[in-house]
């Protein structure tokens, strides 16, 4: 194909970032917007330039010009239209989570394989310029062997009673969610720097607001949780901790996790993206900016502007999705993106969270 024709379904503040991402993209092309009223999708589409406008996904497909379609509705929609994208012959594009359950993930991981597509989730932390280099540090054995990761996710937008979204609601956001809305980047992320899978946990989930005011002013019941505490066991015996509160004072969005080997330890914060700071024993701490004269491996292709000027969040999102979009065009290539094999290992990961808090107890992956 010469140019990719994409589709987005759900062009609210998720939807429209990857529309703006994509757009960076050579050889890419958002050719369509669904929405669940037409007439938001006509007044999107005129906003972005896009050429076509639909009120539903059966008739976008049936348009016949997308090569793929990015689902970036809410959780609960996720799995029936992810069926109906890829049952449809389309590549897909996902936001995270990729599914309610590991149940509903494992059917579509058979369904791309039967129909020899490519199909990938948005986690977009690993296609960090610094993210990458931590991950070439940890290959190379530049900080020695590692013996622990820590990691947080922090953010206060639920702090308040009267805080609500439609994630609060398990019909829409599921029977967990912060594991499952910003705990599943921890576990990616992790994951991908050590190279190993997560076999084990022992989680304990809290809710601060037993109820909330939803946005008819009624208080509803609270059945997710607020914050969570989650001890992670790696293939290779390592352990660590992850830990991600909705519900901390002051924290917008704060990602950050240490590594730490037998010679040096590595830590990186989302909210100063373009730097990592590198722990020694025996001589002074460094930390060092993202310019390609400091970086190794696949991270000096992450990074195409000078010293100090800062890449971050947006960037990342675009590598992400430039990686998959690869991946497309070069089918044999061993490109790098979160695919549905490893989004569906992240639910089964959610999924012994959900169990360890119920029991108490470690639950194998």
């Amino acid at each position: 194909m010469s140019k990719i024709q994409v589709g987005i379904i759900g062009a609210g503040f998720i939807g429209r970032q990857h529309i703006e991402a994509i757009r960076r993209i050579p050889n890419t092309e958002v050719v369509a917007i669904c929405e669940h009223n037409a007439d938001v999708a006509r007044i999107i589409a005129d906003e972005f330039g896009v050429k076509h406008s639909f009120g539903n996904v059966d008739d976008m497909i049936a348009k016949g010009e997308l090569d793929v379609v990015h689902n970036c509705t809410p959780s609960n929609m996720h799995y029936e239209l992810n069926k109906k994208i890829l049952s449809a012959g389309i590549h897909l594009f996902c936001e995270k989570p990729l599914t309610l359950t590991s149940t509903e993930s494992e059917e579509l991981v058979d369904l791309i394989q039967s129909r020899g597509l490519k199909a990938g989730v948005n986690f977009n932390y690993r296609h960090n310029a610094m993210v990458e280099e931590i991950k070439e540090r940890i290959t190379n054995k530049a900080i020695g062997d590692v013996w622990y990761l820590s990691a947080e996710y922090l953010q206060d937008w639920l702090l308040k009673a009267t805080d609500f979204d439609w994630r609060v609601e398990t019909t829409f956001g599921g029977i967990t969610r912060a594991i499952s809305d910003i705990g599943s980047h921890c576990f990616d992320t992790l994951q991908y720097i050590l190279g190993e899978k997560i076999t084990a946990v022992r989680a304990k989930r809290y809710i601060l607001h037993p109820s909330r005011k939803n946005n008819e002013g009624v208080f509803t019941t609270v059945e997710n949780e607020d914050a969570a505490l989650v001890q992670i066991r790696f293939q290779s015996g390592i352990c660590g901790v992850v830990r991600v509160s909705q519900v901390s004072a002051g924290k917008k969005n704060d990602f950050n996790f240490i590594v730490e080997g037998t010679k040096q330890a590595l830590e990186w914060h989302q909210e100063k993206p373009d730097r990592l700071w590198i722990g020694n024993r025996d001589e002074g701490n460094t930390e060092i900016f993202a310019d390609a004269k400091y970086l190794t491996g696949l991270a000096k292709e992450k990074i195409n502007l000078p010293n100090g000027h800062a890449v971050g969040w947006a960037d990342a999102f675009t590598n992400g999705i430039n990686s998959f979009y690869q991946s497309i065009m070069n089918p044999d290539a061993h490109i790098d993106y979160t695919d549905f094999d490893q989004a569906h290992h992240i639910m089964k990961i959610i999924d012994a969270c959900v169990e360890s808090d119920e029991t108490g107890n470690w639950i194998k992956v």
